[in-house]
């Protein structure tokens, strides 16, 4: 049973190994939804976590929390991590092009 594989970010050219959550769509047949049999061409649902920190790391943003959620004891903030000014200066580069679509 498969349960992980590689999977890819096309916009951002990153690639990365997801867990596997779900059989979404099937062109050919209901049943194998219905039963989440994986086959060629079918689409998937995949984790977003290896993604998520990928981009947070990359761009130094936070991506996909509540604005005035509250963190968690162990939870480390993107933006109040201390960097050197090299870090800092890319990071600031890097957030003029940082755009993902809802």
């Amino acid at each position: 049973r498969l349960d992980t594989g590689n999977y890819s970010w096309g916009s951002e050219v990153v690639s990365r190994k997801a867990r596997i959550l779900d059989v979404v769509y099937n062109a050919s047949n209901n049943e194998l939804v219905r039963t989440k049999t994986l086959v060629k061409n079918c689409i998937i649902q995949v984790d977003c976590a290896p993604f998520r920190q990928w981009y947070e790391q990359h761009y130094g943003v936070p991506l996909g929390r509540k604005k005035n959620a509250k963190k968690e004891e162990n939870e480390e903030d993107v933006t109040t991590k201390k960097h050197s000014a090299h870090v800092t200066k890319t990071l600031a580069a890097r957030k003029t092009h940082c755009k993902v679509d809802p």
